[in-house]
């Protein structure tokens, strides 16, 4: 933060004091000088003056302001006049700014006797926006105290100035903001091209209260002029359009703003058109500003104005832009509506001018290295795949019924499980099997008993009605014999689980005949292709192809097909037909259910025909289907 103590505060009111103390009559004047201040300058002055002639023993005092934080800081005001040397107070004012607080310093040692430096910063929603130093005399400590808080308070006047010049500052970027807004949103709003421009020309030459503004767009390295403001007609041929254009490109060719006539502070530019304009069609003040797109120039706007009524910085910067704003918006909607041979002229003109000139290595490599492509695809062949989904299946798979009603008591197997045979796939709950056995056996024990005592007493009728019960008890035993040896349901031989689950189910009931699990082997496969009817017809019996399965990555199976299928299924809005074909590899890995994609080899053809042909049959059969 550097403080320049030399520079001088830009004016002092009428009437100040030359002297430290003012009469009352007098400091009401500076109330009222203060209340109805028109300037910031005045404000400064006649705030540090009522706060020292509010502060008694103040010798002289200083008013540093500058911007916020960083600096310069230089004098605001200065009391009792603006040629009072203060600069004794510099390294005071700079103390405070280091260490944002205020603070007082001894004097005496420069002649004056119980001398006292007052400083205090202004800090404004914590910025630092300048230090207030005073000298005083002939005061004590408690005294110099009441001083410092008399200054904090007396900075929220300076707090209220800054606030008001901020809003001011926002007041004006709002308005300019919203200027630029309405008129890009007049160029949004229209679909046409040049009820756009027009919108947007008289809108500009409304707001800004300009004679005449003008728009135009390069074509072939000349500014074209599009849309005059107030003027829905005009002839392009005119002496008016003509100098209008001269200035655009006055502009353009400089890719500069021009100001005619040109302001004494800024640098030399050519204003031969612009003085021509001037001349010849009345024009006061002119101000052209050529705007651009993707880092080019592409057109101009030039405002007239009368002479009593030149452009201040504020209105350039605000044509500025919107020009950049509304231009490439206006030049989007002018490419647009060119007609369909026009775009397309333009398009290959681009493309053939980058393809032929110096640059654009690229893309004359990446055109030559197409059409080689395109020559080489076009003759050399390749060997034409039908590709489909495909499912294995396992050659045998059997089922697994339930032998009688009852319950899961145990179920080891899960789908998924390899097996061998013998192993337990579940156990039902024979309980009631047992007690029903024990039953039938009782009833047997009886009848041989009874069959015993008839055999005694020479009664061969009941003893042949016994030995029947007996035969019958005997019978139902066995039957319950064979049942309970089915209670523990086995694999039939090596393989997979490949359905049936009874783990979290226990306790389900069964009925007899009921599927519980299905069992495929771990040898022998076929492949299911389910090939696209739109493809079917390049399949034969015979033909070789290739399996890849992503549970199994990085291996491929070679297949043979044998068999086709002559009915369509239909799934997913398709028609697939079923073909099976036999896998020539196995691995222990493979698993039936396992899905992947299957490519069937069907001959050789040119690559080009085997990349485009699904097209170029789709393409056929929709002619051929709307062809009267």
């Amino acid at each position: 933060m550097g403080i320049n103590p030399h520079d001088k505060p830009a004016g002092h009111l009428p009437g100040s004091v030359q002297q430290n103390r003012l009469p009352s009559e007098d400091v009401q004047d500076f109330w009222r000088l203060f209340a109805e201040a028109k300037s910031p300058q005045a404000f400064y002055e006649n705030w540090l003056t009522l706060q020292c002639n509010m502060l008694k023993g103040t010798h002289c005092a200083l008013l540093l302001l500058g911007v916020p934080d960083t600096g310069p800081f230089t004098p605001a005001a200065v009391f009792p006049n603006s040629s009072h040397n203060v600069t004794h107070l510099v390294p005071t004012a700079e103390r405070a700014l280091k260490e944002r607080r205020g603070l007082t310093a001894d004097a005496s040692g420069d002649g004056g006797s119980n001398m006292h430096r007052v400083a205090y910063p202004i800090d404004v929603s914590g910025g630092i926006h300048g230090v207030v130093v005073l000298e005083v005399n002939g005061l004590s400590p408690i005294e110099v105290q009441a001083i410092m808080r008399q200054l904090y308070w007396g900075a929220a006047w300076l707090e209220v100035m800054f606030r008001r010049t901020e809003a001011f500052r926002s007041q004006e970027a709002i308005e300019r903001l919203r200027k630029v807004l309405d008129s890009v949103a007049v160029v949004i709003e229209h679909d046409q091209f040049r009820a756009a421009a027009m919108g947007f020309v008289t809108g500009l030459a409304t707001k800004l209260e300009c004679n005449r503004v003008s728009i135009g767009f390069k074509d072939d390295n000349h500014v074209r002029v599009a849309t005059l403001s107030h003027s829905a007609e005009f002839d392009k041929h005119t002496n008016l359009v003509g100098a209008l254009e001269s200035v655009m490109d006055e502009a353009i060719d400089q890719q500069a703003v021009i100001i005619y006539p040109l302001p004494p502070d800024v640098l030399p530019l050519v204003t031969l058109a612009h003085e021509k304009l001037a001349r010849e069609h009345g024009a006061g003040v002119i101000c052209t500003v050529p705007f651009g797109e993707n880092g080019s120039l592409i057109g101009g706007i030039t405002l007239e104005r009368p002479a009593e009524r030149p452009f201040d910085e504020s209105t350039i910067e605000l044509v500025k832009t919107v020009a950049n704003l509304a231009g490439p918006i206006l030049q989007t909607k002018r490419r647009e509506e060119r007609l369909l041979p026009a775009k397309a002229v333009e398009a290959a003109e681009k493309q053939l001018k980058k393809f032929l000139g110096p640059a654009h290595f690229g893309l004359k490599l990446a055109a030559v290295l197409v059409l080689v492509g395109i020559i080489f695809f076009t003759f050399a062949k390749g060997v034409h795949r039908v590709k489909a989904p495909t499912v294995l299946e396992g050659i045998v798979q059997r089922s697994v019924g339930a032998p009688f009603n009852g319950y899961v008591v145990e179920a080891p197997a899960r789908p998924g499980d390899v097996l061998k045979q013998g192993a337990v796939l579940c156990r039902l709950d024979d309980r009631e099997l047992t007690l029903e056995r024990l039953k039938w056996w009782t009833q047997r024990e009886q009848a041989e008993k009874q069959y015993n005592e008839a055999m005694a007493k020479h009664d061969r009728a009941q003893a042949l009605i016994n030995e029947a019960k007996m035969n019958q008890a005997e019978a139902q035993v066995s039957l319950l014999d064979e049942q309970l040896s089915h209670a523990k349901i086995i694999a039939p031989f090596d393989g997979v689980v490949t359905s049936g689950d009874f783990s979290q189910s226990l306790g389900t009931p069964v009925e007899r005949g009921q599927v519980l699990f299905e069992v495929a082997p771990l040898r022998g496969y076929r492949v299911i292709v389910q090939v696209d009817e739109r493809d079917i017809g390049w399949v034969a019996i015979g033909q070789n192809g290739k399996l890849a399965l992503p549970s199994i990555p990085g291996a491929v199976f070679p297949l043979t097909v044998t068999r086709i299928t002559p009915i369509s299924t239909a799934k997913e809005g398709r028609n697939y037909f079923r073909v099976e074909a036999d896998l020539q590899k196995t691995s222990a890995r493979l698993r039936p259910g396992m899905e992947g994609v299957g490519k069937i080899e069907t001959g050789r053809a040119r690559l080009i025909w085997i990349w485009t042909h699904d097209v170029v049959e789709w393409i056929r059969l929709n002619i051929w289907a709307w062809w009267p």
